[in-house]
């Protein structure tokens, strides 16, 4: 069903989880702030913008710059908050005009309630292509979560977003959405699996570009000793199906997608703040509506400073 998105109709719920994460930091409990700094290059078999359906098949090199900070706050003995920001900038070697700059906000709080743990989390991002104006996003998400049993962790979450994408309004879109994870602990941190399903519901101004989507992953982190230092590998594959509402008229029938990833990377830690990172990645986008069918595979390196 067609609408028209009021935009900031976010705002209200999203400024008052801010503000309760900022406020946060001026009532008593301990504060801890952490981030990272880090810079690195991947190779992109099919340089792509996935919100608008668009791939160049063509690869390119590009160099990637991300920081982050975090200042996390103990309200009380039971209720603990977040406050985050994270800025990337992508810039490619040929592809200048897909160069990517995003900032992302988010506010968390958590109540411990027993053996669960209710919370609120928000996320604003603002994603810009070639300096311009490209892609804001706002999702607010309750949750639950809590130990099943001594191995098992369960988190479930409703999912509430906005986005709007700059002169495409036929892609404006609100979004619902049910998310669950297990978590399986082999060893406690050094080993433990996630599977994960996702139910989503994406209304957007036109048609065409509405859609449901049933997702499945699953990840394994396993922690080994190198150097005497604990070094982190993960492997993770998801899979989605998409069912498009409207007729695409460049193939005058409802589109659909079947999406393939793979990834991979291990994280090694050289010093006690410094980290190397490799990683890869592989995706089968499979569709008959012919822009949003291609292969792409992703091989990068990034080296951390964490403080």
């Amino acid at each position: 069903m067609t609408y028209r998105i009021t935009r900031r109709k976010l705002f209200s719920s999203c400024l008052l989880a801010g503000m309760l994460s900022l406020m946060s930091v001026y009532t008593l409990g301990e504060t801890e702030t952490s981030g990272r700094i880090s810079l690195g290059a991947e190779y992109d078999s099919n340089v792509s913008v996935d919100e608008i359906d668009r791939s160049s098949s063509e690869g390119d090199i590009a160099r990637i710059f991300s920081a982050d900070l975090r200042v996390a706050h103990d309200i009380t003995d039971t209720v603990s908050s977040t406050f985050s920001v994270d800025y990337t900038h992508v810039g490619y070697s040929s592809f200048d005009k897909l160069n990517r700059k995003t900032l992302v906000i988010g506010a968390n709080l958590d109540k411990s309630m027993g053996a669960y743990t209710v919370g609120l989390d928000y996320f604003f991002i603002d994603a810009k292509l070639n300096g311009k104006k490209f892609l804001r996003y706002e999702r607010i998400a309750p949750s639950v979560s809590g130990f099943i049993k001594k191995r098992w962790f369960l988190r479930g979450s409703y999912a509430y977003a906005e986005k709007s994408i700059e002169n495409r309004p036929g892609r404006d879109a609100r979004n619902d959405g049910l998310e669950m994870d297990a978590y399986y602990f082999v060893s406690g941190l050094r080993q433990y699996l996630n599977l994960g399903y996702t139910f989503r519901n994406e209304d957007s101004v036109a048609d065409r570009y509405t859609y449901e989507s049933h997702q499945v992953k699953l990840r394994g982190v396993q922690r080994i000793t190198v150097f005497g230092r604990l070094a982190a590998m993960e492997l993770g594959v998801r899979y989605e199906e998409r069912a498009y509402e409207g007729l695409s008229p460049s193939i005058d029938e409802q589109r659909w997608d079947k999406r393939l990833r793979l990834t991979g990377e291990i994280e090694i830690p050289l010093l006690e703040n410094l980290y190397v990172t490799v990683y890869g990645g592989y995706s089968d986008y499979d569709s008959n509506l012919p822009s949003a069918d291609y292969y792409q595979s992703v091989l990068g390196s990034r080296i951390e400073f964490v403080f």
